[in-house]
C-alpha cells in the first residue's frame, strides 16, 4: 500500500502549459503516473505530451474522472487554483507553487480541512508512491535509480533532501513506501502530523524518516504528538542546516527556515524530538543504520 496517491491515482495537472510544468507532466508519465488532463485558461483544445488542455478543471475532472491535482501556477493564482479543484471534488492537492500569500494559503487550508481533502504543500516539490506513481518534480530523471518500494516512509520540508534520503535508503537497501516534500513555506496544508496519521495506518510502511529544518514549529508539534502514543512506528529524524542555529534573524533557502532565540531551532528541535523516543540522526551517514537497528528491535 501507500498513502495518499497510488496506481490508481487519477491526476490532472494546473497549468499544464507552463515551461516547468510541461517538462514535469512528460517525467511523471514516463514514470507511470496516470495523468489524465491538464488546465490552461485559454488553451483548450491543444494537447502536452498526449495530454488534452481544458479551460477549467470542472471539464478536465467531470470527463476523465479525476481525483488529483498538481497544482503549478504563479503565486496570485494558486489560491483560486486550488479552490476551483477543491470545489470541483478533487481530493488531494498538490501545490508546488511557493511563496504564496499567507492569507491566500491559509484561506484554502480552511476550504481544504472544511472538505476532509489533502492539501500537500505549498512549496512542495512532489509526493511519490516508488513504482506505483508520481506527482510533482522528485527524483528527475533519475528518478528510477534513486527511489525504490519499500517499507519507508519519507517526510521533508526540503524536495531536494526527500530525493537525497530516499537515494540514501535505496543504496542501503531500504525502499520506500511513500516519500513526500511537504512543502517549505511557513504554512502548509497538511503537517507532520497529518502523514504520521496515514503511515500509522499504512500497513506497508513500517518505519519513517523526518527530515527537518530551523525555523516554524513543525518538529515540536510533531514531538508532542510522537511523545503523546500518537504513532507506534520508528521514527529517525534528521536536520539539515545546524549552522542557522548561529545566525539568528536571518533568512535561509525556505521561507520558513528563520530562527528568533530559541524557538525553531535545530537545538531545540533535537531536544523535544529525543525526549519523545525519537532517534535524531547527527550525520547524513547515520540515517539508514538508526532505521535498520529499530526495524530489527
Amino acid at each position: 500500500m501507500s498513502i495518499l496517491v497510488d496506481e490508481k491515482s487519477r491526476i490532472i495537472i494546473q497549468g499544464i502549459t507552463g515551461r516547468d510544468a510541461t517538462t514535469m507532466s512528460k517525467e511523471m508519465i514516463q514514470y507511470g503516473a496516470n495523468v489524465v488532463g491538464g488546465v490552461t485558461p485559454g488553451k483548450e483544445g491543444l494537447e502536452v505530451h498526449g495530454i488534452p488542455v481544458y479551460d477549467c478543471v470542472k471539464d478536465a475532472a467531470e470527463e476523465n474522472n479525476a481525483n488529483a491535482s498538481v497544482v503549478s501556477v504563479p503565486p496570485a493564482f494558486a489560491k483560486d487554483a486550488i479552490l476551483e479543484a477543491l470545489g470541483n471534488g478533487i481530493r488531494v492537492i498538490l501545490d508546488l507553487t511557493e511563496r504564496i500569500p499567507r492569507r491566500d494559503v491559509l484561506e484554502a487550508v480552511e476550504v481544504a480541512a472544511g472538505q476532509g481533502a489533502y492539501m500537500i504543500g505549498p512549496n512542495s516539490g512532489g509526493i511519490i508512491s516508488p513504482g506505483k506513481t508520481r506527482l510533482g518534480y522528485l527524483g528527475g530523471n533519475e528518478v528510477h535509480k534513486t527511489f525504490s518500494r519499500g517499507p519507508i516512509g519519507i517526510l521533508s520540508r526540503s524536495g531536494g533532501m526527500t530525493t537525497e534520503i530516499a537515494n540514501l535508503l535505496t543504496i542501503e537497501g531500504l525502499g520506500q513506501s511513500t516519500a513526500i516534500s511537504i512543502g517549505g513555506d511557513p504554512i502548509t496544508g497538511m503537517t507532520y502530523i497529518d502523514y504520521l496519521r496515514l503511515f500509522e495506518r499504512d500497513p506497508e510502511t513500517e518505519g519513517v524518516i523526518l527530515y527537518g529544518e530551523a525555523g516554524g514549529m513543525k518538529e515540536e508539534a510533531a514531538a508532542e504528538f510522537l511523545k503523546n502514543g500518537g504513532f507506534t512506528k520508528p521514527v529517525v529524524a534528521f536536520f539539515g542546516g545546524k549552522f542557522v542555529d548561529d545566525m539568528p534573524g536571518k533568512r535561509f533557502g525556505h521561507a520558513s527556515v528563520i530562527v528568533q532565540g530559541d524557538s525553531g531551532s535545530i537545538k531545540h528541535k533535537t531536544k523535544v524530538l529525543r525526549e519523545a523516543g525519537v532517534n535524531v540522526a547527527q550525520t547524513y551517514s547515520e540515517i539508514a543504520p538508526l532505521m535498520k537497528k529499530l526495524l530489527k528491535n
